[in-house]
C-alpha cells in the first residue's frame, strides 16, 4: 500500500516543480532575452514483484526450495530531472533608445552531434572578472559611462568593458562603436556550439558548465545588430498557461489518491482487529 503512497507524492512533487518552473516564465514575460525553461519529467525506474514460494523436491529426503512467481511491474513516480532552456529568438521589438541592441541570428549552425541549432551571446564581465553571457540588449550607462548589461559591464572584442562619452554615437549592423566620426570599440558577440553546455544563472546571464570560454561568433556565425530594438522574451503565455492548468489538475489528482491512501491507513490503524 505504501508504495502508491509514495508514487503520488512523487507525482505531487514533480508538479509542483514544474508549476513553479512555469510561474518563473510568466513572470518573465516582459524580461528582454528572457529564455524559457521547459521541464524534463522522468520515471523512477520499474520494479518486477515476484511472490516467494516454497515447494518440496521429490526426493528420498525431501528437500524445500525457494521459488519466485512473477506478479507484474511497479512504476515508483516520476521526477523533474532537469530544466531545459529554449534557445528559439524572441520577437523584436523597436524602443528607440540608442544603447538598447538587438541580436538577430542569421545563420547559425547546428551542432553535428545533437542536431541542435547554436546559439549567439553578448559577453558581460561580472565583479570578481569572471565572464558570463547574456541575451539581454537592453544596455545602459552607469556613472562610469560604461555600457552594462543589468549592471555589469558589456565587453569589446578585446575583453575590456565599452565605455560611450556623449549622447551622439552608433552602433553598427556589426557591432562596432562609433561616436562621432571615431570608432572606439566592437561588441564582443560569442557563439554557443553546444547549447547543453550553457548553465543559467540569474539576471538573465548564462555560464558554461565546464567554465570555458566560449568562442567569438565571427567566422562561426552570421549575426547582425539592431540599434534601438530589444529582444523579447521567447515565453508562449497562451501555452504556459494552459501547462499550467495541466500541471494543477495533475497535481490535483495525485492528492485526491494520496487522501484516499491516507484514509485506507486510518481505518487500518483505528478500526481493522478493533474489539468491540
Amino acid at each position: 500500500m505504501l508504495r502508491g503512497l509514495y508514487t503520488a507524492a512523487a507525482g505531487m512533487l514533480s508538479q509542483q516543480k514544474r508549476t513553479e518552473m512555469l510561474s518563473n516564465n510568466i513572470a518573465n514575460v516582459n524580461t528582454p532575452g528572457y529564455k524559457s525553461d521547459q521541464a524534463a519529467i522522468r520515471a523512477f525506474p520499474e520494479m518486477l514483484l515476484s511472490r516467494m514460494e516454497g515447494k518440496d523436491a521429490p526426493t528420498k529426503n525431501p528437500m524445500n526450495f525457494g521459488t519466485q512467481t512473477p506478479v507484474g511491474s511497479l512504476n515508483t513516480g516520476a521526477y523533474v530531472q532537469e530544466l531545459v532552456p529554449q534557445f528559439t529568438q524572441g520577437d523584436v521589438k523597436e524602443t528607440g533608445l540608442p544603447s538598447d541592441i538587438a541580436l538577430i541570428e542569421e545563420a547559425v549552425p547546428n551542432n553535428a552531434e545533437t542536431g541542435m541549432k547554436g546559439f549567439l551571446l553578448f559577453s558581460v564581465s561580472l565583479p570578481n572578472g569572471d565572464i558570463r553571457y547574456t541575451r539581454n540588449g537592453h544596455f545602459t550607462l552607469n556613472d562610469q559611462n560604461q555600457l552594462t548589461a543589468q549592471g555589469v559591464p558589456v565587453l569589446s572584442t578585446n575583453g575590456t568593458p565599452i565605455t560611450i562619452t556623449g549622447s551622439d554615437y552608433e552602433i553598427t549592423s556589426d557591432g562596432r562603436v562609433r561616436i562621432g566620426n571615431q570608432e572606439t570599440a566592437q561588441i564582443d558577440v560569442r557563439f554557443a556550439g553546444d547549447v547543453r553546455n550553457l548553465v543559467k544563472e540569474g539576471n538573465g546571464l548564462f555560464r558554461t558548465a565546464d567554465n570555458s570560454i566560449l568562442p567569438p561568433a565571427a567566422g562561426s556565425a552570421q549575426y547582425s545588430i539592431k540599434q534601438g530594438f530589444v529582444e523579447s522574451s521567447n515565453v508562449d503565455t497562451a501555452r504556459s498557461y494552459t501547462e499550467m492548468m495541466t500541471a494543477y489538475r495533475s497535481f490535483e489528482a495525485n492528492q485526491k489518491v494520496l487522501q484516499a491512501y491516507d484514509r485506507s491507513l486510518d481505518k487500518a490503524v483505528n478500526e481493522i482487529g478493533r474489539l468491540s
